[in-house]
């Protein structure tokens, strides 16, 4: 399973291109993983912060349902735990987390998914937790 990130989710569908040479290659890589029918889902925390900061309703629905086509991975008891471990041992060896970012890599993690990002966040967090990141980052 591949979960995907709030930044992919908001380069994919909260902006406009004129086409698809002005995309990221991160939005080509996802559109060919739907057309694909690749195993994609959402962590219910990025489905919050893709849908916040919308100033029109209408956006607001339009997003809304596109983000509900994909599956939904809530946030259990143990994702929240787990993701305090990773807080703990990510400040620990001095990498400056966000509660989110850690919830998202626990759900990660338990899924045995990887994350599709463009936050490099992840990247300094993978050194500490079994994060796995798509695409993979360059060494």
């Amino acid at each position: 399973m591949i979960l995907l990130d709030t930044p992919i989710l908001s380069a994919a569908y909260r902006r406009k291109y004129r086409d698809d040479s002005e995309k990221p290659p991160e939005v080509l890589q996802l559109q060919e993983m739907i057309q694909d029918n690749e195993p994609l889902a959402i962590p219910g925390i990025v489905v919050q912060e893709f849908l916040s900061g919308l100033r029109e309703q209408a956006q607001f629905e339009k997003l809304r349902v596109l983000v509900e086509a994909f599956p939904i991975i809530l946030a259990t008891e143990e994702h929240h735990i787990e993701a305090a471990k990773i807080a703990n041992i990510c400040r620990r060896n001095g990498v400056t987390t966000s509660a989110t970012d850690c919830l998202i890599a626990a759900i990660a993690i338990e899924q045995n998914a990887q994350l599709f990002t463009m936050d490099m966040d992840f990247v300094y967090m993978a050194a500490y937790c079994s994060i796995r990141l798509l695409p993979k980052p360059s060494a």
